[in-house]
Formats: structure tokens, sequence, C-alpha cells
């Protein structure tokens, strides 16, 4: 069943999240201590949980908002340019700080490693703050970084909330949350998770191309299956952030969650297929 059967109207999403300057190389695989390897294919984009999740909502939604902190700097300029260019309305506070670089390996396997220099920026809370009144009504909020007051902004504001275990101490204050998403590889996000499952309706834990488990407060729970690849795998960053997004947007469009998590699956698969995490995404189109 198409998903515009399924839904009663586009839904407004927003992102509370961080960026993350991001230079891109493929490499035959990961070089080992002391061992020297030439990269190819550079390239350049801003990214992290928040950015890429706020671009892949863009591309279903048509518009996404993006709440996050920058620094001033020509990284954070470079940044907001474009992903302005990708049709996300960013909302950014500006920091003393440096924003956020990283350097991420993709090898032969399709495989990546990230490498992250400096602090991650990350959004502020605050009732007065115009940010925060910009998602007045909104249907869907993912949560990557912010702090606790901001968390709870988001709530406040959206009918749907889903987090990243990432978002580390804003979590575990009895802030109600629909849905929180891990990676079952990810030993960080593993650990966080103890913070904040016990104010999630629904935990979803990714498990990359055999699908993965969802289990419900209520105690209902089950697995989803990866979605059929629409070409051969390219690169690996930005699969999770794009599943994310689209479980995000499925629950905003009132989907139910076996469906939603069809969904998601199938904007992580996408992702897959292209060339860093916006050389190819589900769209609306797709739908």
């Amino acid at each position: 069943m198409r998903l515009a059967r399924m839904r009663l109207g586009q839904p407004r999403v927003a992102v509370v999240g961080h960026v993350e300057w991001v230079q891109f190389a493929r490499v035959a695989h990961v070089p080992s201590a002391g061992e020297v390897m030439h990269a190819r294919d550079p390239f350049e984009e801003p990214a992290g949980g928040g950015a890429v999740a706020a671009v892949q909502l863009a591309r279903l939604a048509g518009s996404c908002t993006l709440i996050t902190a920058l620094g001033d700097d020509e990284c954070g300029r470079r940044s907001l340019a474009r992903l302005c260019d990708l049709a996300v309305d960013v909302c950014a506070r500006s920091c003393d700080q440096p924003t956020r670089r990283a350097v991420t390996l993709v090898d032969d396997e399709r495989e990546r490693t990230i490498t992250t220099f400096g602090e991650r920026l990350q959004p502020q809370g605050g009732e007065d703050e115009p940010a925060w009144r910009r998602l007045a009504g909104i249907d869907a909020v993912y949560f990557t970084a912010g702090d606790e007051a901001a968390l709870r902004a988001a709530r406040a504001a959206s009918r749907v909330l889903v987090a990243s275990p990432r978002a580390g101490h804003a979590l575990g204050h009895d802030v109600p949350i629909d849905a929180v998403v891990l990676s079952a590889r990810d030993e960080i996000e593993r650990h966080e998770l103890q913070r904040s499952h016990q104010d999630a309706a629904i935990v979803v834990c990714t498990e990359g191309k055999h699908g993965g488990t969802y289990h419900t407060s209520s105690g209902q729970h089950g697995r989803f299956e990866a979605a059929p690849l629409p070409g051969d795998p390219v690169d690996a960053y930005g699969c999770g952030d794009s599943f994310v997004a689209g479980l995000t947007y499925g629950l905003g469009a009132g989907l139910e969650v076996p469906d939603a998590l069809a969904l998601a699956a199938r904007c992580g698969a996408v992702c897959l297929t292209g060339r860093g995490p916006y050389g190819r995404q589900l769209t609306a189109s797709d739908l």
C-alpha cells in the first residue's frame, strides 16, 4: 500500500540536533597502526546525525526545520549555506567554539569509520527563544543533541518525539519519548540507552542488513526486515540517520509502528546506494 493512502496529510517535521563538517574519502581498508594509506575521491559535507536526518526529512516532507548550534567560523558558515541548499530551514545558535569537524573513511566493504575533532555543539532550550516558537504545533521531532530544556521544549511542541540515545544527559528526566532508536552494534548507544529506556514508549534496535527489533513499554515486541537495496551498495554513512528520519516521518504521518519501520528501512536502504549522506535518499515522489 502506498504511503499516500495511509496518512491524512503531510506531517510537519523538525530535528533538534548537531551538525559536523565532515571530510569523506575512500580507502581500501582502514589503516592499521603505522600504515600509510592513500585516500581517493575526497569531498566535504555538513553531516552528523542532526544534519543527515533533517535532509532526509526535508526530502520526504518537502521541508524540515533544524534547530542546532554552529561555530562562528568558516565551517559553520559553509554548513549553514549547504543545508539551506538542501531545503533545510536552519535555526542555529552561534557559538564561540569552533564547529565540530570529522573525517570519515569508507572502505571497500562500504563501511564507514569516523573520527571527530572538537566538542559537539548543541542547541539549548529556553521558552523565549524564537527557535522553539517555530516548533509550535509540529507533528514530529527527532532529537539527537541538546540540553534538558531543549528536550522539554521539543516535547511540549510536538505530537511525536523520537530520540537518539546519543542525546546523553538530556535524557532520563521523566520526559516522555515516543521512540528511542539505536544501533545494536554501537556500544555507546547501548550504554546510553540505560538512561532513556524507561521514558520511551518504543525502543527500536537496528541490525543493518538483518533488519532489527522493537519492543514497547506495554510489552509488545517484534522484528522488522531490512528493505531490498535499490542498487549496488556504495557508502554506509548516513544510513542509520536516514532510517530514524523515515521512522520519525512515518510516526508523524500517523502510520502504525510496523508500517513506519518498513518506511524507515527503505530510507536506510536507499541511502546505502548513494555517495555520502545525500547522494541518494528516499523522496516524496518515491512514496
